[in-house]
């Protein structure tokens, strides 16, 4: 039987923080690259695998988690994630070496499944009133709470070190566990049916998908066009292609490919990669920005302790966003909010593009592509929920997330590649690359939104003949 719930209910607000805690590890990140390097004495490059093997790790686990918590033990499935990224927390944060650093980088890369697990607990145990906006509040928290882990890892770390922000997320996923393991409901969900687990397409996935994101990830520092970056690209696709023959042969595939078939959730598939981009150019670009000296002509000079709270703005963005999206979707419909966000993240991205010199119009910006961001991540996944049966919908969220973390790898590697090309005076990024990583952001918005909006218009005189 389905839980009673009410708005004292502590579920939503337990599942809102598990979702947060995805947040506060994931930014863990960025930011620290300089402080790892230093620590460990490697340079930069080989820091950067800090966020290599933490989105390899996330992309792997995610489709797998969200095909497991569309079984019956969704709170086990849960609490074993939470637990590995505790132990990962704190190896990352007491690492003697850069090799178990990067280890328990790799366990903290399964936050990325947390959000696909809590939306299936929603979907099966909050009050159907209250489902739709309890999935959107699920997808943008942790976009929100990225706007707020960034500043509070720059505090943390500015005041002591890169380590003492590796245990203030020790200490918040210990929270998030007790927290969870005392409210969400026990036992496993009699609703839900067990299932074989897909091995084959599990073992094609990973391979293919590891291959591509190290492609992407790799190819600017080893040469788009040397042997090694051609032929993991080759490996790559191969994999993938393969895995899809496999995947839509199967009763019961990791993911359920033939839900691509719902337009809606072609639309959420294809705004997750593009959107996924766009966010990580803005973000990562935009604290390159703040941090670069004042000097390189376009550098606002903020230490570490200040230059997390520019993206603070995008927290207070997507959080509004989120609240207006709730009585718009139900004037309007959710579908809307999607061509609308990506218009409105267009518009953030033009002026990131063109202003970007002073701090205030960095601020601005990231507030701007909040509130986008905030309606389109609101939308995404309640698209897929309302197209998809109860039992695809972990797998077919979880795919989404896939598909944004894959978007935000090529952001990065495009960007990277990008001021790569057009260095400064002294190595560092020059004003050029800068403006021309911030046009592709853009472009990349106004594409989508502009396509979005044709086909919602498609869609609405289509619906009057």
């Amino acid at each position: 039987m389905k839980q009673n719930t009410t708005k004292f209910d502590p579920l939503v607000p337990t599942l809102v923080f598990a979702a947060l805690a995805t947040a506060i590890v994931s930014s863990l990140g960025m930011l620290l690259v300089p402080s790892i390097s230093h620590r460990f004495s490697v340079d930069i490059a080989t820091a950067q695998w800090m966020l290599t093997v933490n989105l390899l790790a996330g992309a792997i686990a995610t489709p797998i988690l969200g095909r497991l918590s569309d079984g019956p033990h969704k709170k086990r499935i849960l609490m074993i994630s939470l637990g590995l990224m505790f132990i990962g927390s704190v190896m990352a944060a007491a690492a003697p070496n850069f090799s178990i650093f990067l280890a328990g980088r790799v366990f903290q890369g399964l936050s990325y499944g947390i959000v696909p697990i809590t939306i299936a607990l929603a979907r099966r145990y909050v009050a159907p009133a209250n489902i739709q906006s309890t999935i959107s509040t699920l997808s943008v928290t942790v976009a929100s709470g990225i706007g707020i882990g960034y500043p509070l890892t720059g505090i943390i770390a500015g005041i002591f070190d890169y380590a003492a922000a590796f245990w203030f997320g020790a200490a918040f996923v210990l929270a998030t566990i007790i927290v969870v393991w005392k409210v969400v409901p026990s036992g496993p969900d009699t609703q839900a049916a067990s299932r074989p687990f897909d091995y084959p397409g599990t073992a094609l996935l990973t391979l293919g998908l590891a291959a591509l994101l190290l492609t992407i990830s790799e190819g600017p520092k080893w040469g788009w066009g040397s042997p090694t970056t051609m032929a993991l690209g080759i490996f790559a696709v191969v994999m993938l292609v393969i895995w899809v023959f496999v995947e839509i042969r199967l009763d019961h595939p990791l993911i359920n490919l033939r839900t691509l078939k719902q337009g809606e959730v072609l639309l959420a598939n294809i705004s997750a990669v593009a959107l996924g981009a766009a966010l990580y150019i803005a973000m990562s670009v935009s604290s390159l920005v703040a941090q670069a000296a004042t000097n390189t002509g376009y550098g606002l000079g903020l230490p570490v302790f200040w230059a997390g709270f520019v993206i603070f703005p995008l927290s207070v963005g997507s959080l509004t966003a989120n609240r207006i999206v709730r009585v718009l979707a139900k004037r309007v419909g959710i579908q809307i909010m999607l061509p609308i966000g990506a218009i409105i993240m267009a518009g953030a991205g033009t002026m990131l593009w063109l202003l970007h010199n002073q701090l205030w119009e960095i601020l601005l910006s990231m507030l701007v592509f909040g509130l986008g961001m905030g309606a389109s991540y609101a939308a995404m996944p309640a698209l897929i929920a309302r197209s998809v049966a109860v039992q695809e919908l972990g797998s077919s969220v979880s795919f989404n997330q896939v598909l944004r973390t894959v978007g935000s790898s090529f952001g990065t590697a495009i960007s990277a590649a990008i001021i790569a090309t057009h260095p400064g005076l002294n190595g560092e990024a020059s004003p050029q690359g800068i403006d021309m990583t911030f046009l592709l952001g853009a472009v990349l918005c106004i594409a989508l939104g502009l396509a979005l909006l044709a086909d919602s218009a498609r869609r609405k005189l289509a619906g009057n003949r």
